[in-house]
């Protein structure tokens, strides 16, 4: 059921690209992933040992820092599939000089991602995160703002900023989820996050291939590719606001994880927890 359902919502993402989103092929994979995802996600609740407990989508933390992650996720792997051909196709870059123009972004990338950890420890998981998505966005405006004579420096420092914000706000997101899951929970948390970012990385992918295809409007030029590249970035902007208005509305001071354990065995016996003084 996981393999049809998740295989289904990622052929019908990618079909898209080629026969359009309202096409018969594209709808039966979608409607049938979708179906098979349901009813995988309903045979798991009645397994006593399911291959991924669904059940810690009932932590609300977990649910909203999983999302941050996937979104977040998305952002990067949309960027870096758009990102090459762009190089190549749109200013006409080398492979070689596209892989060392590619290069400090990338070294930014893993410098944020080994210091985002102990942002958290000392701000929470609430202003890393927002801030990381802000910074994203920033980026991938700039990257919208480009086209096929673009400054090699401008689009280099674009995609610097946009993964100074991306791992900003990875690794508190994480955290902020996976700590609000009790001990018990606490593999099958990490299992989901694993899972759910493969199947949004291949998604991203088709949705800028997509998007891309779009811009191009059938042709191979050098403006074309620039359009149909900035119609991409599109995408990784939109998903960058989505990050913002996310962890604004919903990331909140975490509850410790055996406080809602406690509370939740609590409220099911019938009992009211005491008001807060």
């Amino acid at each position: 059921m996981s393999t049809i359902g998740f295989g289904g919502v990622v052929i019908g993402v990618s079909l898209a690209s080629q026969t359009g989103w309202g096409s018969w092929e594209v709808l039966l994979a979608l409607v049938v992933g979708i179906v098979s995802l349901a009813l995988f996600c309903r045979r798991q609740l009645h397994l006593d040992e399911p291959i991924l407990n669904v059940r810690a989508f009932g932590i609300r933390s977990f649910s909203v820092g999983t999302s941050l992650v996937m979104v977040d996720f998305m952002v990067i792997m949309s960027s870096m599939y758009l990102l090459p051909m762009y190089w190549q196709d749109g200013l006409m870059v080398p492979v070689a000089l596209t892989g060392m123009l590619m290069l400090p972004g990338d070294i930014i990338n893993a410098v944020v991602s080994s210091i985002s950890g102990r942002l958290f420890d000392r701000l929470g998981g609430r202003r890393p995160v927002i801030a990381g998505f802000c910074v994203a966005a920033v980026g991938a405006v700039l990257l919208v703002l480009t086209n096929s004579h673009s400054a090699y420096w401008y689009v280099v420092v674009a995609h610097i900023i946009l993964m100074i914000g991306a791992p900003l706000a990875m690794s508190p997101a994480q955290t902020y989820g996976l700590n609000a899951l009790p001990p018990r929970l606490a593999a099958d948390g990490s299992s989901i996050m694993n899972t759910l970012q493969q199947i949004c990385g291949a998604i991203a992918t088709a949705l800028s291939t997509s998007l891309m295809s779009t811009g191009e409007a059938g042709q191979r030029t050098r403006d074309a590719v620039s359009s149909g590249t900035r119609m991409g970035f599109m995408l990784t902007l939109a998903l960058a606001v989505i990050g913002v208005i996310v962890a604004t509305v919903f990331v909140r001071q975490q509850q410790a994880p055996a406080d809602v354990e406690e509370t939740s065995a609590t409220q099911s016996a019938g009992h009211e927890a005491p008001a807060e003084r």
